[in-house]
C-alpha cells in the first residue's frame, strides 16, 4: 500500500497539472486541512464535511480515494479535539454513547452503499444533502439555547443533561435534552448517510442534537466532535479493505487536521453561540454548492 501511495497520487496529479510534482500535493493537503481543521471543530462538523466537497473538487484525486481519507480526517480531528472538548464541558460522553453506537453500526452499510455508487450520483446527493441542512438551520429559531420544557422518560433514565460554563458570556447553562427516540432514529439514518459519503457525521449531527434533541450549541458542537470519533472508526475500515484509502493523501491530510482541531477545540471554547452558528452556515453552503455544481458537470 505504501509503496503504491507515490505512484497513484503523481498520476492522478498528472492529469490535471501536466509537469507538476507528485510531491506537492501532500504539501498542499497539508495547509489545507490544517486551516479546515482550525473551522471544522468550532463548527462540530467533522474535518471531512469539509474535505470531501473541498479536496474532490479542487484537487486532482479520485474520488473514491478522497472518500477514503474524509473519513481518516473527521476521525483525526475527532480524536485530537475530543479529550479538550470533554475536559470543558462542551462535550458529553454521555450524550454521546447511545447515538454512536447506532450511527457506527449503520455507517457500516453506508460505506458499503456508497462505494457501489456512481461517483458522480454521490456528489449530487451529497450537494442536496448538506444544502438542506443549511436551509434547516438558517430558517431555524432559538438555535442557541433551545428551551427545553421537560426531558422524555428515556433521556431521564440515560441521565442526559449536564452543565457547561460558557466562557464567551460568563454563563453558566443547565441543560438537557428531548425526543430521544426520534434523536436516536435520526442518528441512525445519519450513520448511514456518513458511511456512504466519507465526510463522517457533524455536519447531520449538530443540527439532529440542537434543534432535534434541545441541546444547547456549543453542547451540540462539542458532543458531534465525540460522536465522530466513534462512528468514523467504524466506516474507515471498509474503505480501507476495499483498497480506497491512498497514504500519499491520508497521511498529510490526517496530520494537518489534528494540528488545525488541537486549535480550533480552543477556539470553540472562547466563541460566542451566534458565531459559531454562522460559521456552521457559511463552511456548509460553500461546500454544499460546490459538490452539487461538480457532480452536475456545471462547475469541473
Amino acid at each position: 500500500m505504501l509503496l503504491t501511495g507515490p505512484a497513484g497520487a503523481a498520476g492522478a496529479a498528472a492529469g490535471a497539472a501536466p509537469g507538476l510534482p507528485w510531491g506537492v500535493w501532500p504539501a498542499v493537503l497539508f495547509v489545507a486541512c490544517f486551516v479546515m481543521g482550525l473551522v471544522a471543530v468550532p463548527a462540530g462538523i467533522g474535518g471531512g464535511t469539509l474535505f470531501v466537497p473541498i479536496v474532490g473538487s479542487f484537487l486532482p484525486f479520485h474520488l473514491d480515494f478522497v472518500r477514503g481519507a474524509g473519513l481518516l480526517v473527521a476521525l483525526a480531528s475527532a480524536l485530537s479535539a475530543g479529550p479538550t472538548l470533554l475536559r470543558n464541558g462542551l462535550g458529553s460522553l454521555r450524550l454521546a454513547l447511545p447515538l454512536a453506537v447506532l450511527a457506527s453500526a449503520a455507517s457500516i452499510f453506508g460505506a458499503l452503499l456508497g462505494l457501489a455508487m456512481p461517483v458522480a450520483a454521490v456528489q449530487m446527493l451529497l450537494g442536496v444533502l448538506v444544502l438542506g441542512i443549511v436551509a434547516l438551520m438558517f430558517f431555524s429559531k432559538r438555535s442557541e439555547f433551545p428551551e427545553v420544557p421537560r426531558p422524555d422518560v428515556l433521556s431521564q433514565a440515560l441521565a442526559l443533561n449536564g452543565i457547561f460554563l460558557d466562557r464567551a458570556t460568563g454563563q453558566t447553562v443547565h441543560w438537557q435534552v428531548h425526543r430521544t427516540l426520534p434523536g436516536l432514529a435520526v442518528f441512525a439514518g445519519i450513520g448511514v448517510l456518513a458511511g456512504m459519503f466519507g465526510i463522517g457525521a457533524g455536519w447531520a449531527n449538530v443540527p439532529a442534537l440542537n434543534l432535534l434533541m434541545g441541546a444547547p450549541l456549543k453542547v451540540a458542537a462539542g458532543t458531534s466532535g465525540v460522536v465522530l470519533s466513534l462512528v468514523d472508526s467504524s466506516a474507515a475500515w471498509v474503505y480501507i479493505n476495499q483498497g480506497a484509502v491512498l497514504p500519499m493523501i491520508a497521511v498529510p491530510s490526517v496530520l494537518g487536521m489534528m494540528l488545525g482541531a488541537r486549535i480550533g477545540a480552543r477556539l470553540l471554547d472562547v466563541l460566542r453561540g451566534a458565531v459559531i452558528r454562522r460559521l456552521v452556515i457559511t463552511v456548509l453552503l460553500f461546500a454544499g454548492l460546490r459538490a452539487l455544481l461538480k457532480g452536475a458537470g456545471v462547475w469541473p
